[in-house]
C-alpha cells in the first residue's frame, strides 16, 4: 500500500486533504543519489498555511484528467520569510527529491540545461559527450525543482525555460533530445519583491514569463504564529522570553514594510534570527542580568545594516526596553 500523508488546514476552515508520497524507481541510473535528496521533514516546522495550499493544488492536478495542464506555483515575499523552507518541507511531506537551483544573474542556460563536452576516449583522443545541466538532471528522474530567486535570472535563462513551463511541458536540448515533463516532477519557484529595496540583481518578470506562474505572496508571520513556532520549536522557553522575541519580530517588521521611508529599517528581522540566532543567545546568557538584551546585542545587531541600528534600537525601547526577569528556560 502506498503511504499517505495529511495536511491540514491551520485555519480550521478547509478540510483535511490526504495525499499519496511518490517513490523512487530503485532502477533509475541516479536511484541512490536521487533518494538522498529527499528531505528529512522538520519536526519544528509550523505550517501557516502553506503547505495546505500547496496541498490543494497538488489534490486537484491528480483529480484533473489527462492533458490537464499543470500549474507551476511560485512564492514571493522578502527575505526570511521562510520561502524556501517551505517548498523543501512540501518536497519533505510528499517524498520528492529536492533540487533548489538558484537563478542568480551569473547562472546561464548551459548551467541549467546542459552543453556538449570533450572528454578523454581511452585511446589518447578526445571525444564529445553531452552533460546534463542542474534542471536537466532533475527532470530526469521523481523531483521537486525550486527555481530560486526567478526574477534575478537573465532573460536568456528565463527564455531557455518557456517550453517546460507551458503547454508544451517539454525542455529541448541543444543536442536534439526531448526531455519532458514527468508526472512525477513539480516545479516551484521563489522571488524576492521588486520595491527597490536591497535585493540586488532583481526585477520584474517579463509578462510572458510570469503568466507560466501562479504566483503567491508571503508575508511576515503575526504575532501568534511566531509564538507558535517558537513554542514548537524550543518547548521550555518561559512565555515572557517568548512572547518578548515575537513582538521585537512583529514591530521590527511592521517597521520594514513601512511606506514612511523616514522611520522604516532597511533590513527585516528575519526568521532566521527570531528562531535560531536570538534563542542560541538566550542559551549562551541565560545567566546573565538580561539575557534577551545580550542575545540582541551579540546575535541581532551584527546582521543589520549599521544605518539601521538606531532604528531597530528605537524598536527595542519601545517593545522591550529591558528584557524579562526571571529564568529563560523552564
Amino acid at each position: 500500500m502506498p503511504e499517505t500523508m495529511n495536511f491540514e488546514d491551520p485555519s480550521g476552515v478547509g478540510r483535511p486533504i490526504e495525499l499519496e508520497t511518490f517513490t523512487v524507481d530503485p532502477d533509475l541510473p541516479d536511484a541512490e543519489q536521487r533518494i538522498g535528496k529527499i528531505p528529512v521533514p522538520d519536526p519544528n516546522y509550523v505550517d501557516l498555511g502553506v503547505l495546505y495550499r500547496f496541498a490543494q493544488v497538488e489534490e486537484v492536478r491528480r483529480q484533473n484528467p489527462e492533458g490537464f495542464v499543470p500549474l507551476h506555483l511560485a512564492v514571493r515575499g522578502h527575505m526570511g520569510t521562510g520561502k524556501d523552507h517551505d517548498i523543501e518541507q512540501f518536497a519533505a511531506r510528499l517524498g520528492l527529491p529536492y533540487y533548489r537551483i538558484p537563478l542568480t544573474g551569473e547562472v546561464r542556460d548551459v548551467t541549467l540545461i546542459g552543453s556538449t563536452k570533450l572528454h578523454g576516449d581511452g585511446a589518447g583522443g578526445t571525444e564529445s559527450r553531452w552533460e546534463d545541466g542542474d534542471i536537466t538532471r532533475a527532470l530526469r528522474g521523481p523531483s521537486l525543482i525550486n527555481l530560486s530567486e526567478l526574477n534575478a535570472a537573465g532573460a536568456e535563462t528565463l527564455f531557455a525555460l518557456h517550453g517546460l513551463l507551458d503547454r508544451y511541458a517539454a525542455l529541448d536540448l541543444p543536442n536534439g533530445e526531448t526531455v519532458a515533463l514527468r508526472d512525477d516532477v513539480r516545479v516551484f519557484g521563489t522571488m524576492n519583491p521588486t520595491d527597490l529595496r536591497d535585493y540586488a540583481g532583481t526585477q520584474t518578470l517579463n509578462k510572458a514569463f510570469a503568466d507560466r506562474w501562479v504566483i503567491w505572496e508571503k508575508s511576515f508571520p503575526g504575532l501568534e504564529q511566531v509564538e507558535a513556532m517558537l513554542r514548537v520549536r524550543y518547548p521550555r522557553m518561559e512565555d515572557p522570553f517568548v512572547e518578548s522575541i515575537a513582538r521585537l519580530g512583529v514591530e521590527v517588521n511592521a517597521s520594514f514594510e513601512s511606506i514612511d521611508a523616514g522611520t522604516r529599517v532597511e533590513t527585516p528581522l528575519s526568521l532566521r534570527s527570531l528562531l535560531d540566532r536570538m534563542p542560541t543567545g538566550l542559551m549562551i546568557h541565560e545567566d546573565a542580568e538580561d539575557p534577551l538584551r545580550r542575545a540582541w546585542e551579540e546575535f541581532v545587531l551584527p546582521h543589520v545594516d549599521i544605518y539601521d541600528r538606531d532604528h531597530y534600537e528605537t524598536v527595542w525601547s519601545a517593545v522591550v526596553r529591558k528584557g524579562p526577569s526571571g529564568p529563560v528556560f523552564a
